[in-house]
Protein backbone atom coordinates (compact mmCIF):
# COMPACT_ATOMS: atom_id res chain seq x y z
CA UNK A 1 0.00 0.00 0.00
CA UNK A 2 1.23 3.31 -0.86
CA UNK A 3 1.74 5.85 1.64
CA UNK A 4 1.48 9.47 1.17
CA UNK A 5 1.28 11.79 4.13
CA UNK A 6 -1.69 13.94 2.77
CA UNK A 7 -2.84 14.05 6.69
CA UNK A 8 -0.17 16.46 7.44
CA UNK A 9 -0.27 19.03 4.88
CA UNK A 10 -4.32 19.23 5.04
CA UNK A 11 -6.07 22.20 5.84
CA UNK A 12 -9.51 22.15 4.15
CA UNK A 13 -12.23 24.35 3.79
CA UNK A 14 -14.69 24.36 0.94
CA UNK A 15 -16.55 27.27 -0.53
CA UNK A 16 -18.68 28.10 -4.07
CA UNK A 17 -16.39 27.87 -7.00
CA UNK A 18 -16.68 30.97 -9.23
CA UNK A 19 -15.31 31.70 -12.73
CA UNK A 20 -11.52 31.17 -12.66
CA UNK A 21 -8.62 30.23 -10.24
CA UNK A 22 -7.53 32.97 -8.45
CA UNK A 23 -4.56 33.18 -6.43
CA UNK A 24 -1.13 35.08 -6.17
CA UNK A 25 3.05 34.40 -5.22
CA UNK A 26 2.05 35.63 -1.73
CA UNK A 27 -0.54 31.72 -1.90
CA UNK A 28 2.13 29.73 -2.97
CA UNK A 29 3.72 28.16 0.34
CA UNK A 30 5.78 24.95 1.30
CA UNK A 31 2.84 22.26 2.03
CA UNK A 32 5.07 21.19 5.84
CA UNK A 33 4.18 24.37 7.59
CA UNK A 34 2.94 26.94 5.39
CA UNK A 35 6.70 29.40 4.89
CA UNK A 36 6.89 30.81 1.64
CA UNK A 37 9.52 30.02 -0.77
CA UNK A 38 12.11 29.69 -2.10
CA UNK A 39 11.82 25.94 -2.53
CA UNK A 40 13.57 22.94 -3.67
CA UNK A 41 12.58 20.06 -6.25
CA UNK A 42 10.56 17.37 -4.68
CA UNK A 43 9.02 19.41 -2.07
CA UNK A 44 4.81 19.13 -1.25
CA UNK A 45 3.15 22.91 -1.50
CA UNK A 46 0.07 24.42 -0.95
CA UNK A 47 -1.36 26.86 -3.20
CA UNK A 48 -3.83 29.27 -1.13
CA UNK A 49 -6.52 31.50 -3.48
CA UNK A 50 -10.09 31.28 -4.66
CA UNK A 51 -12.23 29.45 -6.89
CA UNK A 52 -9.74 26.82 -7.01
CA UNK A 53 -11.96 23.74 -7.34
CA UNK A 54 -15.61 22.80 -7.42
CA UNK A 55 -15.43 21.30 -4.23
CA UNK A 56 -12.90 19.54 -1.78
CA UNK A 57 -11.38 15.96 -3.04
CA UNK A 58 -8.25 14.65 -1.30
CA UNK A 59 -6.11 11.98 -3.47
CA UNK A 60 -7.27 8.23 -3.19
CA UNK A 61 -5.82 5.09 -3.98
CA UNK A 62 -8.22 4.79 -6.98
CA UNK A 63 -6.74 7.66 -8.23
CA UNK A 64 -3.19 6.56 -8.59
CA UNK A 65 -1.94 5.60 -12.44
CA UNK A 66 -0.19 2.79 -13.81
CA UNK A 67 3.14 3.78 -15.23
CA UNK A 68 6.07 2.88 -16.47
CA UNK A 69 8.56 3.86 -13.31
CA UNK A 70 10.54 1.80 -11.61
CA UNK A 71 7.64 1.91 -8.40
CA UNK A 72 4.54 1.19 -11.48
CA UNK A 73 2.65 4.16 -10.12
CA UNK A 74 2.24 7.62 -10.59
CA UNK A 75 0.14 10.46 -9.08
CA UNK A 76 -2.59 11.43 -11.39
CA UNK A 77 -2.31 14.68 -12.95
CA UNK A 78 -5.75 15.47 -12.40
CA UNK A 79 -7.91 15.94 -9.47
CA UNK A 80 -11.72 16.69 -9.84
CA UNK A 81 -11.11 18.77 -12.86
CA UNK A 82 -8.20 20.48 -11.34
CA UNK A 83 -4.19 20.65 -13.01
CA UNK A 84 -1.43 22.43 -11.55
CA UNK A 85 1.44 22.78 -14.44
CA UNK A 86 5.20 23.44 -13.43
CA UNK A 87 7.01 24.95 -16.38
CA UNK A 88 3.82 24.40 -18.45
CA UNK A 89 3.97 20.37 -17.42
CA UNK A 90 1.55 18.51 -15.38
CA UNK A 91 2.56 17.87 -11.82
CA UNK A 92 1.44 14.90 -9.43
CA UNK A 93 -2.11 16.36 -7.27
CA UNK A 94 -2.74 14.67 -3.71
CA UNK A 95 -5.73 18.00 -2.69
CA UNK A 96 -8.08 20.03 -3.99
CA UNK A 97 -10.12 22.42 -2.68
CA UNK A 98 -12.07 25.98 -3.32
CA UNK A 99 -9.12 27.70 -1.62
CA UNK A 100 -6.53 25.32 -1.47
CA UNK A 101 -4.49 23.22 -3.68
CA UNK A 102 -1.89 20.39 -2.36
CA UNK A 103 0.79 18.96 -5.08
CA UNK A 104 4.32 17.81 -5.42
CA UNK A 105 6.58 20.09 -7.39
CA UNK A 106 8.77 17.50 -9.60
CA UNK A 107 11.57 16.50 -8.35
CA UNK A 108 13.61 16.33 -12.52
CA UNK A 109 13.28 20.58 -12.04
CA UNK A 110 16.44 22.35 -11.90
CA UNK A 111 17.26 24.87 -9.47
CA UNK A 112 16.73 28.53 -10.63
CA UNK A 113 13.20 29.89 -11.84
CA UNK A 114 9.86 28.34 -12.59
CA UNK A 115 6.25 29.18 -13.23
CA UNK A 116 3.59 27.96 -11.63
CA UNK A 117 -0.07 27.47 -13.15
CA UNK A 118 -3.57 26.33 -12.10
CA UNK A 119 -6.23 25.60 -14.59
CA UNK A 120 -9.64 24.69 -13.12
CA UNK A 121 -12.47 23.41 -15.51
CA UNK A 122 -10.07 24.62 -18.49
CA UNK A 123 -9.88 28.12 -16.99
CA UNK A 124 -6.14 28.89 -16.32
CA UNK A 125 -5.02 31.26 -13.52
CA UNK A 126 -2.15 33.65 -13.87
CA UNK A 127 1.37 32.53 -13.98
CA UNK A 128 3.22 32.78 -11.33
CA UNK A 129 7.57 32.70 -10.96
CA UNK A 130 8.78 30.79 -7.86
CA UNK A 131 12.89 30.29 -6.99
CA UNK A 132 13.94 26.60 -7.24
CA UNK A 133 17.05 25.64 -4.71
CA UNK A 134 19.34 22.81 -4.67
CA UNK A 135 17.18 21.89 -1.13
CA UNK A 136 14.63 23.85 1.40
CA UNK A 137 14.44 21.72 4.08
CA UNK A 138 11.45 22.12 6.23
CA UNK A 139 10.27 20.04 9.09
CA UNK A 140 6.43 18.93 9.82
CA UNK A 141 5.37 21.06 12.74
CA UNK A 142 2.91 19.45 15.51
CA UNK A 143 0.62 21.32 17.63
CA UNK A 144 2.39 20.79 20.83
CA UNK A 145 5.81 22.71 19.07
CA UNK A 146 7.04 19.13 18.67
CA UNK A 147 8.42 17.90 14.92
CA UNK A 148 7.00 15.20 13.43
CA UNK A 149 9.14 11.99 14.03
CA UNK A 150 8.29 8.34 14.85
CA UNK A 151 10.54 5.76 17.23
CA UNK A 152 12.43 3.39 14.51
CA UNK A 153 8.92 0.91 14.96
CA UNK A 154 6.64 3.62 13.34
CA UNK A 155 5.42 5.16 16.61
CA UNK A 156 4.38 8.65 16.77
CA UNK A 157 7.02 10.61 19.24
CA UNK A 158 5.42 12.95 21.74
CA UNK A 159 5.50 14.48 25.43
CA UNK A 160 3.73 11.44 26.43
CA UNK A 161 5.91 8.94 24.13
CA UNK A 162 9.30 10.59 23.70
CA UNK A 163 12.84 8.86 22.48
CA UNK A 164 15.26 8.58 24.76
CA UNK A 165 19.25 8.44 24.12
CA UNK A 166 20.21 5.09 22.68
CA UNK A 167 17.14 5.10 20.32
CA UNK A 168 17.41 6.05 16.63
CA UNK A 169 14.02 8.25 15.87
CA UNK A 170 12.89 8.76 12.18
CA UNK A 171 12.29 12.96 11.81
CA UNK A 172 10.06 13.95 8.04
CA UNK A 173 10.68 16.47 6.36
CA UNK A 174 10.16 17.78 2.91
CA UNK A 175 12.76 19.96 0.71
CA UNK A 176 16.14 17.77 0.23
CA UNK A 177 15.78 18.01 -3.12
CA UNK A 178 16.81 15.64 -6.52
CA UNK A 179 17.73 12.17 -5.30
CA UNK A 180 19.78 9.11 -6.73
CA UNK A 181 18.18 7.66 -8.10
CA UNK A 182 15.76 10.74 -8.67
CA UNK A 183 11.57 9.57 -9.43
CA UNK A 184 10.17 11.14 -12.87
CA UNK A 185 7.63 13.77 -12.80
CA UNK A 186 4.48 12.31 -10.82
CA UNK A 187 6.31 9.38 -9.97
CA UNK A 188 5.56 7.84 -6.50
CA UNK A 189 8.90 6.38 -5.45
CA UNK A 190 9.38 2.79 -4.13
CA UNK A 191 12.53 1.82 -5.27
CA UNK A 192 14.13 -1.05 -3.51
CA UNK A 193 17.42 1.10 -2.53
CA UNK A 194 18.25 4.05 -0.72
CA UNK A 195 17.34 7.33 -2.45
CA UNK A 196 19.97 9.55 -1.48
CA UNK A 197 19.46 13.31 -2.20
CA UNK A 198 22.26 14.96 -3.79
CA UNK A 199 22.58 17.41 -0.83
CA UNK A 200 23.59 14.18 1.03
CA UNK A 201 27.32 15.99 1.88
CA UNK A 202 26.07 19.43 3.20
CA UNK A 203 23.30 17.61 5.43
CA UNK A 204 23.68 18.61 9.16
CA UNK A 205 21.58 18.23 12.21
CA UNK A 206 21.34 20.00 15.46
CA UNK A 207 20.15 19.29 18.39
CA UNK A 208 20.03 21.95 21.01
CA UNK A 209 22.55 24.03 19.11
CA UNK A 210 24.71 21.48 18.99
CA UNK A 211 25.84 19.12 15.93
CA UNK A 212 25.52 16.02 15.57
CA UNK A 213 28.02 13.40 14.65
CA UNK A 214 27.36 12.76 10.35
CA UNK A 215 28.04 9.39 11.78
CA UNK A 216 24.87 9.33 13.76
CA UNK A 217 22.74 10.31 10.32
CA UNK A 218 21.62 6.50 9.57
CA UNK A 219 20.06 7.30 6.23
CA UNK A 220 18.73 10.63 4.91
CA UNK A 221 16.22 10.51 2.06
CA UNK A 222 12.88 10.30 0.00
CA UNK A 223 10.56 7.56 2.06
CA UNK A 224 9.06 4.38 0.10
CA UNK A 225 6.06 5.10 -1.43
CA UNK A 226 5.46 8.94 0.06
CA UNK A 227 5.46 11.54 -2.42
CA UNK A 228 7.42 14.27 -1.43
CA UNK A 229 7.94 13.28 1.77
CA UNK A 230 12.17 12.58 3.08
CA UNK A 231 12.96 11.07 6.25
CA UNK A 232 16.40 11.23 8.56
CA UNK A 233 17.20 8.26 10.49
CA UNK A 234 19.11 9.84 13.56
CA UNK A 235 20.47 7.91 16.31
CA UNK A 236 20.51 9.61 19.77
CA UNK A 237 23.64 9.93 21.69
CA UNK A 238 24.02 10.21 25.18
CA UNK A 239 24.01 13.52 26.46
CA UNK A 240 21.23 14.83 24.22
CA UNK A 241 19.07 16.74 26.19
CA UNK A 242 15.46 16.91 26.95
CA UNK A 243 13.21 17.89 23.98
CA UNK A 244 16.02 19.48 22.14
CA UNK A 245 15.41 22.07 19.49
CA UNK A 246 16.04 20.58 15.79
CA UNK A 247 17.61 22.30 13.11
CA UNK A 248 18.33 20.67 9.96
CA UNK A 249 20.26 22.45 7.26
CA UNK A 250 21.22 21.23 3.32
CA UNK A 251 22.45 23.19 0.37
CA UNK A 252 23.34 25.96 2.31
CA UNK A 253 19.45 26.59 3.56
CA UNK A 254 17.83 26.12 7.06
CA UNK A 255 14.57 25.01 7.97
CA UNK A 256 13.14 27.08 10.11
CA UNK A 257 13.83 27.31 13.65
CA UNK A 258 11.49 26.74 16.66
CA UNK A 259 10.88 22.81 16.56
CA UNK A 260 11.69 20.55 19.23
CA UNK A 261 12.29 16.52 19.19
CA UNK A 262 10.67 14.78 22.06
CA UNK A 263 13.12 13.44 23.87
CA UNK A 264 13.22 12.73 27.71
Amino acid sequence: MFRTYLALAFLCAGAARGAGPSYTAAGIVNASNFAAGPFAPGSVLSIFGADLARSTYALQTTDLVACGAISGHCLPPELNFVRVYVQDQPVGMLFVSATQINFVLPAVELPGQATIRVVTEGLSGPYITVTLLPAAPALFPLASGYAIATSAAGQLLTAAAPAHTGDTVVLYLTGLGTTSPNPAATEIPNYPGQMIPATLSTLKVTLAGAPLDPSLIKYAGLTPGSAGLYQINLFLPSGTPPDPEILVSAGGATAPAGLKLPVQ
